[in-house]
This record gives C-alpha cells, structure tokens and sequence, in this order.
C-alpha cells in the first residue's frame, strides 16, 4: 500500500510541476499578443548588461533617441543621450 504511494508521488509530482512550468513559459510569450495590450510602445528596453551585483546598464529608446542609463538599488541616473 504504500509503495503505490510512492510511485504515485514520484510519476505525478515531475509531471505536475512540467505542467506549471509549461503553462508560465507560454505565458510569457503570449502575454504581449493579448488584447488591451498597446502594439507599438513609445518606449522600449534594446539591452541590458549586468555590471556588478547592484548594478545594471540599460539602453533605452524614446521617440526614435536612445538613452543609455545606470541603474542601482539608489535609483536610475542618466548617463549618456544618442542621436536618433
């Protein structure tokens, strides 16, 4: 009696948890095509890179300019205006 427990929990635990991972994964990526969402943005994140831990530079493009900022546990900083 208690080895079909066993069995049980170790074939249908990994499937339930492959079930929820499955499910957040098409999430993410159908959570942009859903209705209500804008289409075209005015902004947008183009990249980020990892300095150290607390800190993290991000460009961004505003209304056709990209803006490159510092961003720590203290806040965002500007660092640098691009031309279009």
């Amino acid at each position: 009696m208690m080895w079909s427990y066993v069995l049980k929990l170790v074939v249908l635990l990994p499937l339930v948890c492959g079930l929820m991972i499955g499910c957040l994964y098409l999430w993410r990526r159908l959570e942009s095509r859903l209705p209500g969402q804008p289409a075209n943005r005015m902004m947008a994140v183009k990249e980020t890179m990892m300095i150290s831990p607390g800190l993290r530079l991000a460009v961004i493009e505003f209304e056709g300019r990209k803006l490159l900022v510092s961003v720590s546990r203290g806040g965002v900083t500007l660092i640098d205006k691009g031309d279009k």
